[in-house]
């Protein structure tokens, strides 16, 4: 049976609000969180880019759902040996509810220390290297490791959970999925495609599946389109483009390119409990074990409490 998270956005909140709306969640009903790794917003009007390790800290004493960072890129910005240590005592502070979403990243946020963006195929031969390196760090002991792409020199952990950490992964194309069913101990997508999850499973994948989507929740539905149009046009980027941008200003002059008209297709805007079904079913449909949502919207009060009595239960019913 297919369960239902609420996804925390850390391009969009402060560290504040996305406790309160851990705890929002936790209280309508939602039974897992998915929370973003980014260092930049995809664009301005989004406006944050809190640490997603200190925010999982303070998660972790707040409310008792799993929590998946959907997702880490763990090739650039942050050495794969300092996110065994970040996820080990993620793990340990949630006891053991903790799962670490990875995929192959942006950009946006990679570039940032000034170093070259890899073409894909290199990008997927670092993601292999650094989950190589991290779990053999998860096993406890010392670590040495000279590879194509990462060095580490006597390293342990000292603090770390009773069992491995789960590490899932993103697959955005076939390839990626692939990768992640032969990497992986599971799958996170964000689109409601069952040929990618079919493709993970012929490729071996065994290991639970995610999937990640977004609404704007709001009485007057024309506002909340306008809301959605101007704070998440990426999500309409086709191919490679939001992989590649390096700046939010990037972003935001791509999104010119987005007619509001096409808003509707990519989100359920307004109050219609029937729209945000049919849109959170989608992916339950086409076969993903858990599915997120996140509120784009600025009335969480509203959104939750729908959600509570009438969209979660429908799922459900």
């Amino acid at each position: 049976m297919t369960s239902y998270g609420y996804f925390l956005s850390c391009e969009q909140y402060g560290p504040h609000e996305l406790i309160d709306q851990a705890r929002r969640a936790e209280d309508a009903g939602f039974e897992r969180l998915w929370i973003s790794d980014h260092f930049h917003p995809w664009n301005d009007r989004q406006g944050q880019s809190p640490f997603v390790w200190g925010v999982i800290g303070a998660l972790s004493q707040v409310t008792s759902l799993p929590v998946t960072t959907a997702v880490t890129a763990p090739i650039i910005r942050i050495h794969p040996a300092i996110l065994a240590q970040a996820t080990a005592t993620a793990a340990v502070q949630l006891d053991g509810r903790f799962v670490f979403g990875v995929g192959t990243g942006e950009a946006l946020n990679e570039h940032v220390l000034g170093d070259q963006w890899p073409p894909i195929g290199e990008r997927f031969e670092m993601l292999e290297e650094a989950l190589g390196i991290i779990r053999r760090m998860h096993e406890g002991g010392v670590v040495n490791h000279r590879g194509k792409h990462y060095r580490v020199d006597d390293a342990r952990i000292y603090t770390l959970p009773e069992n491995p950490v789960p590490i899932y992964i993103s697959g955005f194309g076939e390839q990626a999925t692939e990768l992640a069913a032969r990497l992986g101990d599971g799958y996170c997508g964000v689109a409601p495609d069952a040929s990618l999850l079919e493709t993970y499973r012929n490729a071996g994948g065994k290991g639970p599946t995610q999937g990640g989507t977004k609404v704007c929740w709001g009485a007057d539905r024309e506002e909340m389109i306008d809301h959605a149009h101007r704070m998440w046009p990426n999500d309409a980027f086709p191919g490679q483009l939001a992989q590649t941008l390096p700046r939010p200003a990037d972003f935001e002059a791509a999104a010119q390119l987005l007619q509001r008209d096409a808003v509707p297709d990519l989100f359920a805007c307004g109050s219609e409990v029937d729209e945000h079904t049919s849109q959170l079913r989608s992916y339950a449909d086409a076969g993903y074990d858990e599915v997120y949502v996140q509120q784009i919207g600025p009335d969480k009060e509203g959104f939750f409490s729908a959600y509570e009595k009438e969209v979660l239960p429908a799922l459900r019913g």
